[in-house]
C-alpha cells in the first residue's frame, strides 16, 4: 500500500515521515544534527527517518532563528558560538572540504584514520585530554593583548610553550573563526595525536 500523505507519526503533529523519506540520506543526516541526533554516520535512510521523527522532524525544539528553546546555539552544551559546525571562507582548503564533521561528542568516525573536523569546544577539549593535552600557545607570537599562535601541548613542547586556560583559548579559537582538523585514530587503528588549526581566511592561526 502507498504511504499515506501527511503525518503518520503519533505525538509528532508537525512531521510527516513521507517527506522525510523523499529527502537524500545526506539531507537527512543533516536534519538529524540540527535536531542533536548522534552517530548518524552510519545510520540508514530508514534509521535516519525513524530517529528524525521521534525528534519531531529535525527541528530539536530549535525557533526559526536555529536556537534551542532553552535559549543558546545548536550543538549542544559545549558546542561554542557555531554549535560546533564548520567554518567556511574563500580560503576554505581541500583538507577541510573531506573531512568528516564533527558536531557532537557522539559522532564517530565513519573509519579508521579518517580526517575530521570540528569547531565543538566539548569535543576538542575532550580528544586533547584523552591525550594527556592541554591548551597552549608559541610565545612571542601574541597579537596585541590576545594569545599568539594557539597549540595543544602534549608534553614534548613544554620548553617552547606556554599553557593557558581552556577559556583562553577557545575565546581566541572563535575569534580567528578557526576550524579543528583531527584524527581519532590513525589507519593502523593507533591513537592518533594530529591536529591541525585551520583558519578559512588563510590568516595565522
Amino acid at each position: 500500500m502507498a504511504d499515506k500523505p501527511g503525518n503518520q507519526t503519533p505525538n509528532t503533529p508537525d512531521v510527516s515521515e513521507t517527506e522525510l523519506r523523499g529527502m537524500t540520506v545526506d539531507e537527512l543526516r543533516h536534519k538529524a544534527k540540527e535536531a542533536g541526533i548522534g552517530s548518524t554516520s552510519t545510520m540508514k535512510k530508514e534509521e535516519l527517518v525513524h530517529a528524525l521523527a521521534e525528534a519531531g522532524g529535525g527541528r530539536g525544539g530549535a525557533d526559526a532563528k536555529g536556537e534551542k528553546a532553552t535559549g543558546g546555539t545548536d550543538g549542544g552544551e559545549g558546542a561554542g558560538p557555531d554549535g560546533g559546525r564548520i567554518r567556511t571562507g574563500s580560503g576554505t582548503s581541500d583538507s577541510l572540504k573531506y573531512s568528516q564533521e564533527v558536531t557532537s561528542p557522539e559522532d564517530e568516525p565513519e573509519r579508521e584514520g579518517r580526517s575530521l573536523v570540528t569547531t565543538h569546544h566539548e569535543v576538542i577539549r575532550k580528544w586533547a585530554e584523552e591525550r594527556n593535552g592541554v591548551p597552549a600557545t608559541v610565545p612571542g607570537t601574541e597579537h596585541g593583548d590576545s594569545l599568539g599562535v594557539l597549540r595543544i601541548d602534549f608534553g614534548g613542547d613544554s620548553d617552547t610553550l606556554r599553557e593557558v586556560s581552556w577559556d583562553e583559548w577557545f575565546a581566541t579559537f572563535d575569534e580567528r573563526r578557526l576550524n579543528f582538523i583531527y584524527q581519532e585514530q590513525r589507519s593502523d587503528g593507533r591513537q592518533s595525536t594530529f591536529f591541525q588549526l585551520e583558519n578559512p581566511e588563510r590568516e595565522d592561526a
